[in-house]
């Protein structure tokens, strides 16, 4: 499987980091090795000072596709959860800088927590969702998938023009505002539709 990951895909988002809004769906990859799964804790690496969370609606690919066209993109997901897109912000910057690619920020192991999935089946329309985090108790990031620059159908009917999706694969679909930094010790819960099905600890 693979992680595909939709850059700036919410206005205020790319805003308040002073990114130029995207005419066309921005994403990039992460490796199976970023994933971290049953709520175990994420451990903060030695290479980074300013490690930032970034929530985001994630979709589970069930079919192999490939040019998909975008009317018949919702046959190819049946389930969502919600993961946290972790950026080593000070590695980002150094990269940006010199015009290099920035797997290093964004692909380092453990780099993608993620919840369980729920069915589709709970929500009536994909593009009408609440989501949410907190930390420490303190909600940070509100977002509802109405506001995405690019919908998840969208999205899939662009990203298979390039590469091939296939069963099992995972698509961030980007953050809203409110993103910074985290810190060892840190709590952070995530929700969607105020069920909260991400839960884990920052060491």
């Amino acid at each position: 499987m693979k992680i595909i990951a939709i850059g700036r895909n919410y206005v205020n988002h790319a805003k308040e980091l002073n990114n130029e809004v995207p005419q066309k769906p921005v994403f990039f990859m992460k490796p199976e090795t970023a994933l971290l799964q049953k709520n175990n804790p994420f451990y903060y690496p030695e290479f980074s000072k300013n490690i930032h969370y970034e929530a985001e609606i994630v979709i589970k690919i069930n079919k192999i596709g490939k040019y998909i066209d975008e009317q018949f993109a919702h046959r190819y997901y049946s389930e969502i959860g919600i993961g946290i897109d972790f950026t080593a912000r000070d590695l980002q910057q150094e990269q940006k800088e010199k015009g290099l690619p920035w797997e290093i920020a964004k692909a380092f192991d453990h780099s993608a927590p993620i919840s369980t999935f729920v069915n589709l089946s709970d929500y009536q329309d994909i593009q009408k969702i609440n989501f949410s985090l907190d930390i420490n108790g303190k909600r940070v990031q509100t977002g509802n998938t109405q506001d995405m620059l690019f919908s998840v159908d969208k999205i899939i009917a662009y990203v298979s023009q390039f590469v091939s999706l296939k069963i099992g694969d995972l698509i961030f679909t980007g953050t809203p505002s409110g993103v910074g930094k985290i810190k060892i010790g840190d709590k952070l819960e995530a929700a969607i539709e105020g069920q909260t099905l991400l839960n884990f600890e920052i060491k």
